[in-house]
Formats: C-alpha cells, sequence, structure tokens
C-alpha cells in the first residue's frame, strides 16, 4: 500500500476531506505533529508528503530557527529522494521559499478568509471552486513553477516539478473549522465573518467540497507520477 506523511502543526489540524480522498485511493497516512517540541519526522519510507497550514509565517526567523528550518531540510530530503510534496497554505508557502520563491504579508486589505473562486489557468484540470481560504501572505512564485489558478489577490495553485501547492484549504469541512475557531474565532470577526454563520455556510459547502477535494488529490497523484 502507499504510504503519506502529513505534516501538522497544530493539535487541531488534521488531513480532513484531502485525507478522505487519499484513504479512498489506498494511501497509509500517518499524520505528525512538526513544531517546536517535536522530533524531526523520516520522510524516507514514504510515497508521498502532505504538508499543511499553521499560523506561523514562513518568513518568521524565530519560527524557522524554533522548528520551520528543521521541516525545510524534510522537504529537502523529500526532493532528494524524489518524494513528491503536496502543500496546503501554509505548506504551499514552505514549498515555495524551499524552490527558490518568496512568501511576504498580502497588501492591506488582501487577505483571504472565506470561501472563494479560483481562476484556473487554461489547460489546467483544477474546479473552480468554492475554495475554503484562510490567509494573510501571499506567494512569489519561483523561476521554474508553473501556475496553476489565481485570484486577484494571489497565486491560489501551483506546481514546481512533481510537487504541488495550494493557497487554498482543500482539506476544510465544518468540524475542521470548528475546531479552528475555538481559537482563531477573533481572527474571522476582524474580517468580517460572524463565525457561527461560518461555520454553517462550511457546513453547506462540504458535500461539494469532498467531491472537489478527491478530484484535486486526483489531479495532484496523477502530476506527481503517483496514479
Amino acid at each position: 500500500m502507499p504510504r503519506a506523511l502529513v505534516l501538522r502543526h497544530h493539535d487541531e489540524d488534521h488531513a480532513g476531506l484531502i485525507g478522505e480522498a487519499l484513504e479512498q485511493r489506498g494511501y497509509v497516512l500517518d499524520a505528525v505533529m512538526m513544531n517546536e517540541s517535536a522530533p524531526t519526522p523520516v520522510v524516507d519510507p514514504y510515497d508521498l508528503l502532505v504538508v499543511l497550514g499553521s499560523k506561523s509565517a514562513v518568513y518568521d526567523h524565530e519560527v524557522e530557527r524554533a522548528w520551520f528550518g528543521r521541516e525545510l531540510e524534510v522537504i529537502a530530503r523529500a526532493d532528494e529522494l524524489q518524494i513528491p510534496v503536496f502543500g496546503i497554505c501554509f505548506g504551499a508557502q514552505a514549498l515555495c521559499l524551499y524552490h527558490g520563491g518568496s512568501v511576504a504579508p498580502a497588501p492591506e486589505g488582501e487577505a483571504e478568509v472565506g470561501w472563494y473562486d479560483v481562476e484556473p489557468v487554461p489547460g489546467v484540470d483544477l474546479d473552480v471552486g468554492p475554495w475554503f481560504e484562510f490567509h494573510y501572505d501571499r506567494c512569489e512564485l519561483p523561476e521554474g513553477a508553473t501556475l496553476w489558478a489565481s485570484t486577484p489577490r494571489a497565486p491560489q495553485a501551483f506546481h514546481v516539478g512533481r510537487n504541488v501547492g495550494v493557497q487554498f484549504h482543500p482539506e476544510i469541512d465544518d468540524e475542521q473549522l470548528r475546531d479552528w475557531l475555538e481559537t482563531a474565532a477573533d481572527d474571522a470577526r476582524e474580517f468580517g465573518h460572524d463565525p457561527a454563520e461560518l461555520l454553517a455556510v462550511t457546513a453547506s459547502h462540504v458535500p461539494g467540497a469532498r467531491e472537489r477535494a478527491r478530484r484535486l488529490v486526483d489531479l495532484v497523484l496523477i502530476h506527481s507520477g503517483l496514479a
């Protein structure tokens, strides 16, 4: 059976709809914590590395010293072993940074929190959405990366080599969002969302989001040479 290593950065994080889709395709998932108190995971036995989101910023030097530098080493080891990486939000930003791109705070008023459509590049078989977003940063893609989709505010999906990054959260369902809002409700309010209403909207999107996540996983596995 193929195996995927999932790096998560908070207790409330899980692979959600992406994990479901991978398991339906025969993958065994090992989700491990990646933070300042966790040991550096070994990626060698795996077929795929999935890196989830984080409240931290990839350009925060304190975070880099505490644990993110070790996460980049895991990505480097995956690259050395030709293990594809699927990066989600923070994970996409880590992938961008590792391959020579840059990440910075989004200009004022251009953060994205909530459900958004994206605009795929012609010829890319990626669903328009809606996809859930919860980020305040934006990537400048590295040379050699290929854009798959964007919004007016930020690149939303790209590949670099066999690796794929998405700025949105295809794993999200109402259960995951409820866990996030235990600590991030004020962030949602500051962006103009009522947390209860955002949860209700998210619950209504779950059936469609589950299908979009399955198609995205298929796209990632095909591009990565794993399907």
